[in-house]
């Protein structure tokens, strides 16, 4: 089974005189950065282990080093990379949350029973996220109302029919 990487931070710049970085959080919790020794991060497509030693935990930014990169110039190449965090070491979400990554491929359906297709992407909008069915034959908002009930260990999601049929947006 493929290994799934979690998105944590993504690294903006060089901090400091011995190769430290500043790690924008593109997670909600930014506490789960705190005693965080191993991570990952994306480099073409593959994921390097890493080891870190985080400094500082602020809500606008980490400060972290990491094993191997210890000057300015060698911290400066990872600027724009994502510092990733493997399924054992992501954090116990709240109930009704869902990783991205386990909604992706998801069949959806309404109560009715009429399948929609593969949910194939979560747009982030600010107020609350949409997901997109088939590439955009279908997006919705989030929204609690809408949905009856998620399942991602058997890969189903199912809308209220009546509710869909008020806020789904449907290429036709």
């Amino acid at each position: 089974m493929n290994t799934v990487f979690y998105r944590i931070g993504e690294i903006a710049r060089p901090h400091g005189v011995h190769g430290a970085v500043k790690v924008n959080p593109t997670t909600d919790d930014v506490k789960r950065f705190r005693g965080l020794k191993e991570a990952f991060i994306e480099l073409h497509g593959d994921y390097v282990p890493v080891q870190l030693l985080v400094s500082s935990v602020a809500e606008n930014g980490v400060i972290l080093t990491i094993e191997g990169y210890d000057t300015p110039e060698k911290a400066n190449t990872l600027r724009g990379k994502y510092l990733c965090v493997d399924r054992e070491h992501t954090i116990k979400l709240p109930e009704y949350t869902y990783f991205v990554a386990d909604l992706i491929g998801c069949e959806v359906f309404d109560t009715d029973g009429i399948c929609y297709g593969k949910l194939t992407d979560v747009l982030e909008t600010g107020a609350n996220d949409v997901y997109e069915i088939e590439k955009g034959k279908l997006m919705v908002p989030a929204l609690k109302k809408l949905i009856s009930e998620v399942d991602t260990e058997q890969k189903r999601i199912v809308f209220h029919a009546e509710v869909l049929k008020e806020v789904g947006l449907f290429e036709n």
